[in-house]
């Protein structure tokens, strides 16, 4: 197995579990937060795509999805163009909120299908390019793959426990 092959099977896992999270639920659910200074399962799931976008396309030369696909617009949101929710207040983090699941589905599909056409083309020395030299060390296209891979996974696994949270809160 290419290590290309296990990036796109681990970015694959992203995909079933960000489905698997939203489906059947509400906006009421998909907004709702634990607690006042707590993430929401929108914005987990808003952020965690909009870090792939963003680190995606900056390492392949590509424009991100939610500017050239206009997905900014379709969101609505009242945040910088380029902010992908780092560092976020608990204000902003309310500030992040949709209608539907379908939203936040589609926009993750997109970013999901363009991370996998930049996969498809890489050969195992392109994992070695460097893509960030503001770090020390220099961050290697393969360890910034693996970065948001590892982010994404988190987030969406955030994502899962306030689902079950908001499950365990409605019996």
């Amino acid at each position: 197995m290419h290590a290309k092959d296990i990036l796109i099977d681990g970015y694959g896992r992203i995909r079933e579990e960000v489905h698997a999270v939203v489906e059947g639920l509400g906006p009421d659910a998909l907004n709702a937060r634990p607690s006042g200074d707590a993430n929401s399962i929108t914005w987990l799931v808003w952020h965690l795509t909009r870090v792939q976008d963003d680190h995606v396309a900056d390492a392949f030369g590509l424009d991100q999805a939610w500017s050239a696909r206009d997905w900014q617009g379709r969101f609505g949101l009242d945040l910088p163009r380029h902010d992908t929710g780092y560092g976020h207040s608990p204000a902003k983090v309310a500030k992040v909120r949709v209608d539907s699941g379908d939203l936040l589905t589609g926009y993750y599909d997109a970013v999901h299908e363009q991370t996998l056409q930049a996969l498809r083309s890489l050969a195992a020395k392109d994992l070695e390019r460097i893509v960030d030299e503001r770090w020390d060390p220099p961050v290697s296209l393969g360890v910034r793959l693996v970065s948001v891979l590892s982010d994404d996974l988190q987030h969406v696994g955030q994502a899962a426990y306030v689902r079950g949270l908001l499950g365990s809160t409605a019996a």
